[in-house]
């Protein structure tokens, strides 16, 4: 039988091509995607075509207007990653990094770190990671740092989730039956309608209360400094068209955006480094130190052994010459979905310096993590400080062990995980 995954591709009927590189990419995605490389950079199946060289992957995500994120368009209400390079995205993702101020992520760690204890604290030596940490961490500093409050954490979660599941696991590409895609994307509207209720209900209890804080010049009434209340505390002026109801739908993008990824990312990290000894063994010590830098270094890079995506996904608005001038270049027609392959890219010799070895403290800009260009992660410097630290709390844990591995149970997600430690 041949070894070769291109020669197997090629020779299967065109009906089972893309369920064969589906499968490669889903449970042995490192060598089939260095023989991508290696011998077709870009492979153009039935069903999409993949990049995955990482000069390629970022050509594509820098060309948004040629490579847009239309496949989002009709998930996401009008938020503004469901707009390419235009003013709402511009104005509107830049309002909100300004709101995200960077000077709070030391506050934001600590935040995280004191959540992650409490949890951590009360769990008695044994716990399941996913539902009890994972995602219960990003859920709780979503109510304290966000400042989405008077929701139960459980809410958040299932908002988060079935909106994440739809948004990004629920394409054609992702080979989903039928009746499982429609039954996504019926529980994403219904959590939607859920949550644009209670974001409705936030918003105006809060606008209230930031009026009678002003009327009072908050000597009665002084709110908790949270992100929906610095916006509310905000004047802006009307050409900006950031009325309540933008203000609003950005509130619910911070909750969309801050729980499911993270919980995928430290549940997997945590598996990484628990199946490699010799790297729990350096992290545990790294963990120790009051400089995290070490420490961090070494998240990075297990992250991009098991990332929570090994690709982003696009539509080409127009005919487009990519690779053009190598012995690959090939034509990307109109409407093709594009996944530019960005767990390939992170293993390309041309920018990752013997990229099949495990080596902390890389280049941090190579890394596709909170993604690239137009479409990076809103809350990537959040996702950065939260991330490490909810991995470094678990893994001060003493003799902390993994009883088994990530269940999946058949979804996109982390849905268990056992850990086990000594209290005493």
């Amino acid at each position: 039988m041949s070894t070769s995954y291109l020669e197997r591709y090629d020779a299967a009927p065109d009906t089972e091509k893309f369920p064969l590189v589906r499968r490669w990419m889903d449970t042995e995605p490192l060598p089939f995607f260095k023989e991508l490389r290696e011998k077709r950079p870009i492979l153009v199946t039935p069903d999409c075509t993949l990049v995955t060289r990482f000069d390629d992957v970022r050509e594509i995500l820098k060309m948004y207007k040629v490579f847009t994120v239309k496949p989002y368009v009709p998930k996401m209400d009008n938020y503004l990653m469901a707009h390419d390079d235009d003013a709402l995205h511009t104005r509107e993702k830049s309002l909100m990094q300004f709101m995200l101020n960077r000077d709070d992520l030391p506050k934001v760690r600590n935040m995280v770190a004191d959540i992650a204890r409490g949890i951590l604290g009360k769990a008695n030596g044994q716990i399941e990671i996913v539902n009890s940490f994972c995602r219960m961490v990003p859920a709780t500093l979503v109510q304290d740092y966000f400042g989405l409050t008077g929701a139960n954490r459980e809410d958040l979660i299932e908002w988060s989730y079935w909106n994440q599941y739809d948004t990004f696991h629920n394409h054609p590409f992702d080979l989903v039956p039928p009746e499982l895609s429609q039954r996504i994307i019926d529980r994403h509207n219904e959590t939607s309608k859920k949550l644009g209720e209670y974001i409705t209900m936030l918003i105006a209890k809060r606008f209230l209360a930031v009026k009678a804080e002003k009327l009072t010049f908050s000597t009665i009434i002084r709110l908790r400094d949270d992100i929906v209340t610095r916006m509310l505390r905000t004047s802006f002026a009307k050409e900006l068209d950031f009325d309540i109801k933008r203000l609003g739908v950005n509130a619910g993008g911070l909750l969309i955006g801050a729980i499911e990824t993270t919980s995928q990312a430290v549940a997997q990290i945590l598996q990484y480094l628990f199946q490699h000894p010799q790297w729990l063994e350096a992290a545990k010590t790294a963990a120790q130190k009051e400089d995290t830098a070490d420490f961090d270094g070494i998240i990075w890079e297990a992250l991009r052994f098991s990332p929570i995506t090994p690709y982003l996904f696009r539509t080409t608005a127009s005919d487009y010459t990519a690779a053009k001038g190598t012995n690959y270049e090939t034509v990307l027609r109109t409407g093709t979905y594009v996944l530019p392959v960005t767990l390939s890219a992170m293993f390309d010799e041309r920018a990752f310096e013997s990229p099949d070895e495990f080596i902390p403290q890389r280049n941090w800009y190579n890394y596709f993590h909170f993604g690239f260009g137009n479409h990076e992660c809103l809350g990537r410097y959040v996702g950065m400080v939260m991330i490490p630290e909810m991995v470094r709390q678990v893994l001060l844990q003493k003799n902390i062990e993994a009883k088994g591995n990530i269940d999946y149970k058949a979804g996109p997600f982390p849905e268990a995980y056992q850990l086990s430690w000594t209290t005493q």
